[in-house]
């Protein structure tokens, strides 16, 4: 037991490491561009895009980041095993959507004329 968790220290030290670098690389980073900001857009756009590759690549170095990449792996496969309705499924879906939502606000509108028509009726402010 005592040598499992000597080797689970080394990992997480390094894990914890990697954190550590990810945050000081993000602040760092959002520091620059806000102090460099006289310098032109594309430039930092590009600085930008850069060091949010590098911190991706970091991130996905930890433990939680190889769960992440797992986790969007399988996600990618169950997307692949999915059957997309064709086009016309798809229109004919719509379409019958709209119509419903249509004879549903025509149904509310007469039973909400009607009891307005009851309540002028009752209080007497009939026009």
């Amino acid at each position: 037991m005592v040598k499992a968790v000597e080797q689970q220290s080394p990992a997480r030290l390094l894990n914890s490491l990697k954190w550590f670098a990810f945050i000081i690389l993000l602040l760092v980073g959002s520091y620059a561009n806000y102090r460099y900001a006289a310098v032109a857009m594309p430039i930092r756009l590009a600085i930008g895009i850069v060091g949010f590759i590098i911190l991706v690549l970091i991130a996905l170095q930890t433990t939680q980041g190889h769960r992440f990449a797992g986790f969007a792996k399988n996600t990618r496969m169950e997307l692949r095993k999915v059957v997309w309705p064709s086009r016309q499924e798809t229109v004919q879906t719509t379409l019958l959507v709209i119509v419903m939502v249509i004879i549903t606000a025509l149904i509310l509108w007469g039973i909400d004329s009607f009891l307005m028509w009851v309540v002028s009726w009752l209080t007497g402010q009939r026009g």
